[in-house]
C-alpha cells in the first residue's frame, strides 16, 4: 500500500514552497565521482553498489536519526549488584552493525581480492554520509588485522575479526562468530604523548596483568581492546580480551563521555585491575606496534569528512533544486551558484585526495609503501580543516531549516570535528609528516614524483608548484608545519584532480586553492569558475 502524502491544506494556510521529505537514495548510483574513480581500479562494484543502494534507504536514515537520539547506556551492575561493566545500545545502532559487518566494511581489504583498501576507503565514505558512529568499531577492527596477524595469540582472533557475522553476544572469543577490536592507548597525564603512560604491565606466566587507567577507550563493548602499557623493557603494545573463558576480564567501566557528536557510539573512562593480556610485538616496541593500526584507522579519519561533505551537500541541493526566493529557484541564484560551486570543490578535491591515497594502501612497492604513510597523513590534515566549514555554509544554506534536527545537518555539524581530532589532532599530524620526511629518504622522494606528475598540465599549478619548494626546499621549521603541510596537500588533490582528466574542475581548484582567485568564505570565487564548475550539472541527482 502506497504512504499517504502528508496534509499540505491546513486551517490557517496552505503549505507551499516546502520541499518533499527525500525518498529513497542510491548513495552509489547518485555518485558519479565515487563511481568514476573506481570504474577501472578492480574494486568489488557490485558489492560496493548493493552498500551503497541499502544506505541511501529513507529507513535508514530514520534509522540513524533514532541511534544517535537514544545514545548508549553504561550498565555497571545488574539488579542484584553483581558487576556488568556493560554498555547497552539502541537497536537501529546494531542494525547499522549488522549491515556494514556483513558488507565487508572491516574485512575487505585483507580477504585478498583486487584493490581492498580502496573498497574499504569507499564503505567509509559511504557509511559517513548516514550514521558515522558505527564506523568506530569496525574502522578499529579493520585497522588491528595486521598487527594482530602477526602475534602469537591463543585462539583465532585473525579468522573472528575478518568474519562477516556481527556477533554482540557477551562470550569469549572462541564462543562468537565474529568479533570486533577497539584502542585504548591515552591517559589523563599524557594525552597525545602515549609515552607518558603510567598503566604498568606485570608477566603472569605467558600472559600479563595490566593494571591502570585509560581516559579515552573506543568502543567499550569491543571483545578486545589494543593498548599501551610500562613492562619492564618498556613501553609495550598488548591485547587486552573483554571476555575470558572463566568469566569476565578485570576491565572497569568509569563513566562513558558525554561527546559533542558521534552520539550513537561509546567511548568509554576505563581502569584495568590485574587484566589479562597477551603481548603484541617486542617489549618495549609499544608505539612501533601500534603504529600500524593508527596508520591504517588514519585513511578513514581522511575518507570520512569527504563522505560528511558528500552528504551535507547532497542535502543542500536537495533544497535549492526545490525552493524558491524572489521569483527564482534558488539554486538558478547566481550567488548560490557560487556557494554551491566552491563547496563541491572542497568535497571533490577531498574525495579525489582520498581515494588516490587508498590506492597505495593496496600497492605493493616500497614507493607505494613510503607515499601511503605521508600521503594519508596530508589527507586527513586537509580534509578536516575542510569538513567543519563545508557543513556549515551547507546548513547555511537551508536557512533557519539547516539549524533544526528536523535535517541531518545537525548531526553532521557535530560529528565534522571529530576525525580531525581522533588518531591525531592536526598538530600531531603536522608534526608526524615533518619526521617521516625528514627520516624516510623514499617518503620524500615518492611525494616528489606525485607532485611532479602533475607538471606541464596547468601552468597555475606549475607556478604553485614552483613556489612550494622555493620556500621549503631546504627544510620547515615546526612552527611552519601546518603552513606546509595545508600547501603540500592541496598541491597533492589538485595533482590526483589534473590525473583524474576533470580539467574544468581541476584548473578551477588550482587557481582558487593555489593561486590567488579566492577570498576568506564560502562562495567567494570568480563568476565564470563558478559556472564552469557547475555547467556539467550538480554531481547530485534525485
Amino acid at each position: 500500500m502506497a504512504r499517504l502524502e502528508a496534509t499540505a491544506g491546513l486551517e490557517t494556510h496552505q503549505v507551499l514552497n516546502q520541499p518533499e521529505m527525500p525518498g529513497d537514495r542510491d548513495l552509489w548510483r547518485d555518485d558519479p565521482v565515487l563511481r568514476g574513480a573506481l570504474a577501472e581500479s578492480g574494486a568489488a562494484l557490485e558489492e560496493l553498489a548493493r552498500y551503497g543502494e541499502t544506505l541511501g534507504r529513507a529507513e535508514l536514515r530514520a534509522a540513524a536519526r533514532a541511534a544517535n537520539r537514544n545514545p548508549p547506556e553504561l550498565r555497571l551492575f545488574d539488579s542484584g549488584g553483581r558487576r556488568l561493566d556493560e554498555v547497552g545500545f539502541h537497536p537501529d545502532y546494531h542494525r547499522f552493525m549488522r549491515l556494514s559487518a556483513a558488507a565487508g566494511y572491516h574485512a575487505i581489504a585483507w580477504e585478498g581480492g583486487a584493490a581492498g583498501h580502496l573498497g574499504h576507503a569507499a564503505m567509509v565514505y559511504l557509511a559517513s554520509q548516514v550514521e558515522p558512529g558505527h564506523c568506530c568499531p569496525l574502522t578499529m577492527t579493520h585497522a588491528a588485522v595486521p598487527v594482530i596477524a602477526a602475534a602469537d595469540l591463543p585462539g583465532d582472533w585473525r579468522g573472528r575479526m575478518l568474519s562477516r557475522r556481527y556477533d554482540p553476544s557477551v562470550r569469549p572469543m572462541e564462543a562468537k562468530t565474529g568479533v570486533t577490536l577497539g584502542m585504548a592507548m591515552t591517559e589523563k597525564q599524557g594525552g597525545s604523548d602515549v609515552r607518558a603512560n603510567s598503566t604498568r604491565a606485570e608477566r603472569d606466566g605467558v600472559a600479563w596483568r595490566l593494571t591502570g587507567h585509560k581516559w579515552f577507550c573506543s568502543a567499550p563493548m569491543s571483545d578486545g581492546f589494543l593498548t599501551l602499557a610500562q613492562a619492564e623493557g618498556g613501553l609495550t603494545c598488548f591485547l587486552v580480551p573483554r571476555w575470558l573463558e572463566d568469566g569476565r576480564n578485570a576491565i572497569r567501566l568509569q563513566r562513558l563521555k558525554d561527546k559533542l557528536g558521534n552520539r550513537s557510539n561509546a567511548s568509554a573512562e576505563i581502569e584495568y585491575h590485574r587484566a589479562l593480556a597477551w603481548q603484541l610485538g617486542g617489549e618495549g616496541d609499544g608505539v612501533r606496534t601500534i603504529v600500524e593500526m593508527v596508520h591504517h584507522t588514519r585513511l578513514d579519519t581522511a575518507m570520512a569528512p569527504a563522505g560528511l561533505m558528500r552528504a551535507a551537500l547532497r542535502e543542500a541541493h536537495h533544497w535549492v533544486s526545490r525552493r524558491s526566493a524572489f521569483q527564482k529557484r534558488l539554486i538558478d541564484q547566481p550567488l548560490m551558484r557560487a556557494v554551491l560551486a566552491d563547496l563541491v570543490l572542497d568535497w571533490q578535491g577531498s574525495l579525489t585526495l582520498g581515494l588516490a591515497v587508498a590506492r597505495s594502501f593496496d600497492a605493493s612497492g616500497d614507493a607505494d609503501r613510503a607515499f601511503a604513510r605521508i600521503g594519508v597523513a596530508l589527507a586527513k590534515y586537509l580534509a578536516n580543516k575542510l569538513c567543519p566549514t563545508v557543513v556549515a555554509e551547507a546548513m547555511e544554506v537551508l536557512g533557519g531549516m539547516g539549524y533544526v534536527e528536523d535535517t541531518p545537518l545537525p548531526l553532521l555539524y557535530r560529528e565534522a570535528p571529530l576525525n580531525g581530532i581522533w588518531e591525531g589532532s592536526g598538530n600531531v599530524i603536522c608534526l608526524d609528516a615533518l619526521r617521516t620526511l625528514a627520516r624516510e629518504p623514499l617518503a620524500r622522494e615518492a611525494l616528489a614524483a606525485r607532485l611532479e606528475a602533475g607538471t606541464g598540465l596547468d601552468r597555475h599549478y606549475d607556478a604553485a608548484l614552483a613556489g612550494w619548494r622555493a620556500r621549503w626546499g631546504r627544510g620547515v621549521t615546526e612552527a611552519e608545519a601546518r603552513w606546509f603541510v595545508e600547501q603540500a596537500a592541496l598541491l597533492l588533490s589538485a595533482a590526483a584532480l589534473l590525473e583524474a582528466g576533470d580539467e574544468a574542475l581541476a584548473g578551477a581548484f588550482i587557481r582558487t586553492r593555489l593561486g590567488t582567485e579566492r577570498g576568506r568564505t564560502g562562495g567567494t570565487i570568480p563568476a565564470d569558475l563558478a559556472e564552469a564548475i557547475l555547467a556539467k550539472g550538480f554531481p547530485f541527482h534525485d
